[in-house]
């Protein structure tokens, strides 16, 4: 009777330190989403005070030089390539140049491409600041990216898809003017999001 009585205090004791590590990791993901708002909007108060707002969406003007390095604005000591926009979300977000883990808690990141080549690609953290909604876009939602020249360019989701962390190739491939792209809860997949310039 003992026996019994101590394995069901174990069992008790283990689920409530499950409960309570679950917790824990909640609100840690919680601190950083916060942290992740702060920062992002400490950064659009930087590039808005450097450079006005651009006025329309209905001049997609950029330079025809493919090879081009798309141009870059140090805040912080990091530098940022330019605003993305996602209206149905809310969403206007700074984007770094380059990918890299720490700074992907702060904003999104280039992970690939180029604006002046129609292949660019940006990932995110799954923050409620950042892409955790990533997957309730739909099709035909406008996205609209603005570089640090103020150049801007419009585009549609066209199509979603899910797919896992070693489809590099998949991720790359395709003839996407733009990619946006998060992991899922738990990081088993990656929500992702094509895009056409309009």
């Amino acid at each position: 009777m003992k026996m019994k009585q101590n394995k069901g205090n174990v069992w008790i004791c283990t689920g409530l330190l499950l409960i309570a590590a679950a917790l824990l990791l909640f609100c840690n993901n919680k601190i950083e989403d916060l942290h992740a708002q702060k920062s992002v909007r400490k950064v659009m108060e930087e590039i808005s005070a450097k450079a006005p707002k651009a006025e329309s969406k209905e001049v997609p003007v950029y330079p025809v030089d493919e090879e081009q390095e798309m141009p870059v604005e140090t805040i912080d000591g990091k530098e940022y390539i330019g605003v993305l926009s996602i209206p149905s979300l809310g969403l206007e977000l700074p984007v770094l140049a380059q990918w890299n883990y720490p700074d992907l808690k702060k904003a999104p990141c280039r992970y690939a491409g180029s604006l002046y080549q129609d292949n660019l690609i940006i990932c995110a953290h799954n923050y409620d600041a950042h892409f955790g909604r990533l997957k309730t876009l739909q099709t035909g939602d406008e996205v609209t990216f603005v570089d640090m020249d103020e150049n801007v360019v419009g585009y549609k989701v066209v199509e979603m898809e899910i797919l896992k962390p070693t489809n590099i190739e998949e991720m790359e491939g395709g003839d996407w003017d733009l990619t946006l792209f998060t992991c899922t809860k738990g990081g088993r997949t990656r929500v992702t999001v094509r895009c056409v310039r309009e």
